[in-house]
């Protein structure tokens, strides 16, 4: 019997055993990102409604910049200031119970060379990447990236009538693993794009949001890592960045 670590219905890690890893469903590595994802945006969107933002730190939630915090919720009203301290009470929960079942994870999981180049795609820890890896098993059952990045659900289905394109709702038959991986990896993105402008996926979302929105900018990231995901593991390299490539003057 081996020992795996699974994610249940309600986002908390749990062990099991499975006989077989290979004809047994793929093990999942959900984890409480989507809630850490979702206070940290949450926090940082009250301070922005109340013209307060964390300074001279790259990462808003890191060991610097929480010496800022204090000073900065004193300065919302005091309802706002109380269910504030209570979120970043949350947060740092939920950190600690992450960095627990990581390092657990460091032990229970056999990193492999394509977990690791996973890693290099931004918004992509071992986490995601094991998820990601998992889930996709050989590569070289997709003929393309485009349909790696459609059973990943990152691609909305195209309706056509005469000369009018309109894009409808995913498809029924995705794969919802894959698909939650990518998204929270595009939410990462999200979250640092003002920190790590000259990269790609942050000009592409922060174009996308002027335009259509946050929802669809980060379809449009998550789209990108799955495409890029096939890339790295059918050429088996790193991820490079298209801003950073050499002749290329700008993001695209």
């Amino acid at each position: 019997m081996k020992e795996y670590i699974a994610f249940d219905s309600h986002k908390h890690y749990t062990l099991m055993e499975r006989e077989d890893r290979q004809t047994a469903r793929t093990v999942q590595l959900r984890v409480a990102h989507q809630q850490r994802t979702r206070l940290k945006n949450r926090l940082q969107s009250t301070l922005a409604k109340y013209g307060l933002a964390v300074r001279d730190c790259s990462d808003a939630f890191g060991t610097g910049a929480r010496s800022q915090w204090p000073e900065l919720l004193a300065r919302l009203p005091e309802q706002t200031q109380w269910v504030s301290q209570q979120l970043l009470k949350q947060l740092d929960v939920l950190e600690e119970q992450i960095g627990q079942c990581e390092k657990r994870l460091s032990h229970l999981l056999k990193i492999t060379p394509q977990i690791e180049r996973l890693k290099s795609l931004p918004g992509v820890g071992l986490i995601l990447g094991a998820s990601i890896a998992f889930e996709i098993g050989e590569v070289s059952r997709f003929p393309s990236a485009e349909h790696l990045a459609s059973y990943a659900g990152t691609t909305p289905r195209v309706h056509s009538s005469g000369d009018k394109l309109r894009f409808g709702r995913l498809r029924p038959d995705i794969n919802r693993y894959l698909r939650w991986a990518f998204v929270e990896a595009a939410n990462v993105v999200a979250l640092h794009h003002e920190r790590r402008p000259e990269r790609h996926v942050s000009y592409l979302y922060w174009r996308l949001k002027q335009r259509k929105g946050h929802a669809k900018a980060i379809g449009a990231v998550a789209r990108h890592l799955a495409e890029a995901t096939f890339h790295i593991l059918s050429r088996q390299e790193d991820y490079v960045d298209p801003a950073l490539r050499k002749g290329r003057s700008k993001p695209v």
